[in-house]
């Protein structure tokens, strides 16, 4: 992996330097495919029960979108979270070192440290931070900022990530992204993937993979295997006639 002017800038705020592409150093890293995504919310649910996240705010999101006009429709799914940036302005904002870069990537939180001004959550560009209420009473962590974290503690006794093993299928996919011989690292090298807001120079680590134009406009296409025309030529003789794949066959 080439090393850019940016990955060699000086980290600012109470971060490691960038670790993704330095040799002999993790970088923990999370592929996200869209199109193994079912939006059954498993992820949301267990990262709830993982960290015991109050009603109201989420560490982890599924972003719902329906596209299309009755009855070619389809329902989008976007699973968001914490990008655990490479240069991640929350760091470089927060007044009092309270959010901090591990040297393995992570972007964690320190709660003592944290007065619940904010900051960290205006300078994130993704949305990804949250207030955890003064009423929650059950544990005693309340009233500061709080965020995904990449489930560092099952990570380091060489678990996934909470959302990742529950995810049913299999659209989560983490790992070291500087070890070549991990899934992470060999699908963002072969496979087309995006970043979100790549322009703001966070550098994040959480890469998608988008659905295909013809996978992601299957309601609108002809069917293309012997399996699929058989199942759209069911469809009409079971409904006699009705459009279905836009009444292409």
């Amino acid at each position: 992996m080439s090393k850019t002017e940016d990955d060699t800038m000086t980290a600012i705020g109470l971060q490691a330097d960038p670790s993704f592409g330095v040799a002999g150093k993790k970088r923990w890293a999370m592929v996200v495919d869209l199109r193994r995504c079912i939006g059954c919310m498993a992820c949301v649910a267990a990262c709830k029960a993982e960290f015991d996240v109050p009603l109201g705010v989420w560490r982890t999101t599924v972003r719902v979108k329906n596209t299309g006009t009755y009855p070619n429709t389809r329902r989008n799914y976007m699973p968001r979270l914490c990008n655990h940036c490479d240069n991640p302005p929350c760091v470089r904002n927060c007044p009092t070192a309270a959010t901090y870069k591990h040297e393995e990537g992570y972007v964690l939180q320190r709660y003592e440290r944290c007065i619940g001004c904010r900051t960290c959550m205006i300078a994130c560009p993704y949305n990804a931070r949250f207030m955890l209420p003064k009423s929650r009473t059950r544990v005693g962590i309340n009233n500061v900022v709080d965020k995904c974290t990449f489930c560092d503690h099952r990570v380091s006794q060489g678990l996934v990530p909470a959302c990742v093993q529950t995810c049913i299928g299999r659209s989560r996919i983490f790992g070291d992204i500087n070890d070549p011989n991990s899934e992470v690292a060999k699908i963002v090298g072969t496979e087309k993937t995006v970043t979100l807001k790549p322009g703001k120079g966070t550098k994040p680590q959480v890469y998608y993979i988008k659905p295909d134009r013809q996978s992601f406009e299957q309601a609108t296409s002809a069917p293309v295997s012997a399996a699929a025309r058989r199942d759209a030529e069911a469809f009409y003789r079971h409904n006699h006639g009705s459009r279905f794949f836009g009444g292409l066959l």
